[in-house]
């Protein structure tokens, strides 16, 4: 049975080169601003929620901020903590500021949100758990929106099903996992090397001078990358270079780079190349969309349920934590997890540990809401 071949192009608009406006900015920013549009339409219908429109607005960009900090910090730090050391003569640098590459944890986002409302309540006198309640719904709108943006760029992609199954998906992104992993199977890229017909090629460069001259000497593509060697490809070159993957820092650079150009070939549309890839990738779940509805809809649907009626400050903030939470541990039975991590204790990958602990947190938000016992605020009806 034929499935699927992921073929998205993850740019929304794309300008030149690496630069554009990717889907998965918009996601988050359209998070951020369904999630102001649904709290100031319920201030106007419940108890109030304590801000005004432009102290929510306000407050919304030091969400954002919290967020994108804490996710790609939180990603270094839980899943990939060489990136907190690497550094590179190109932009951006740091490998921190590498998003264009992806990464972001959702753990760390929540994390980043939580700082950031502790910061905010002491500077403006609010309390902490009326402002951490008012970021559950933009936070369950940005993962719903987030997850399909995943899907979007190909990445966080399913475990391969043990069965036929209709809706599964082949991802081309896959092949990085070969890469690193599964150095045979990239024999089987023949066919869609030869799909491909040729790739450019830039020598690799171990300093910014040396990259600096061979931009000097070649010039820019069209495309805006600086221009490089267009190498024809034939099933022979192909076994030299996957023959020598490991050893050859050239055939290293040669074989990585026709990789990266197969999935481009993919996104923009290239037929030959989608009909070479389609027997030799794997059929996998799409978690990503598993997940947007787990983590982000049906989370939506259960606090906004719960928040009908005005709710003490915390009540929110706790079934959040509880519905995603436990959504999440569900959802990663579906998601590959990553590769350098694998699979943990008890058979559990990184993001359910780091939700099983994080259940901490939500009982410690639920103590602190019973304790304080503050007025109820917010909901969609008022207090008779």
């Amino acid at each position: 049975m034929s499935n699927y071949v992921h073929d998205i192009d993850p740019f929304a608009l794309h300008f030149f080169a690496d630069v554009g406006i990717r889907w998965y900015g918009l996601a988050y920013l359209a998070g951020f601003v369904a999630g102001l549009i649904y709290v100031i339409n319920m201030a106007q219908r419940g108890n109030g929620i304590g801000l005004s429109t432009d102290k929510l607005i306000d407050f919304t960009t030091w969400m954002a901020i919290g967020t994108l900090a804490g996710g790609r910090l939180g990603y270094a730090i839980f899943y990939s903590p060489e990136l907190l050391w690497e550094f590179t003569p190109s932009f951006p640098f740091w490998g921190v500021f590498a998003v264009h590459k992806g990464g972001m944890a959702s753990h760390g986002g929540i994390t980043g949100i939580i700082v950031a409302t502790i910061l905010y309540s002491r500077i403006h006198k609010v309390p902490i758990l009326h402002l951490m309640d008012l970021t559950c719904v933009g936070g369950a709108l940005g993962i719903c929106l987030g997850r399909i943006a995943n899907f979007i760029n190909g990445e966080l992609f399913g475990r391969v099903v043990t069965k036929p199954l209709s809706w599964a998906v082949k991802f081309p992104q896959e092949m990085y996992l070969w890469t690193s992993k599964e150095i045979s199977r990239l024999f089987h890229l023949e066919s869609a090397v030869v799909a491909l017909k040729e790739v450019e090629l830039h020598p690799p460069s171990s300093s910014l001078f040396s990259q600096l001259s061979s931009w000097v000497k070649n010039g820019f593509s069209e495309s805006g990358f600086p221009k490089g060697e267009m190498t024809s490809l034939s099933p022979d070159l192909w076994k030299e270079w996957v023959s020598g993957y490991r050893y050859d820092s050239s055939d290293y650079h040669a074989v990585n780079r026709v990789v990266e150009s197969l999935i481009e070939a993919t996104q923009s549309g290239h037929q030959k190349v989608i009909e070479a890839l389609e027997p030799v990738l794997s059929a996998r779940y799409p978690s990503q969309l598993i997940q947007s509805f787990l983590e982000g809809f049906l989370v939506l649907c259960i606090i906004t349920i719960v928040w009908i009626k005005p709710r003490r400050p915390g009540v929110i903030s706790g079934a959040f934590g509880v519905a995603y939470l436990s959504a999440r541990i569900i959802g990663e039975q579906f998601r590959m997890p990553d590769s350098h991590l694998g699979f943990q204790a008890l058979g559990l990958t990184r993001g359910q540990w780091l939700s099983v602990a994080y259940f901490g947190v939500v009982a410690l938000i639920f103590y602190i809401s019973k304790k304080q016992n503050l007025p109820r605020m917010g909901g969609w009806v008022r207090d008779k």
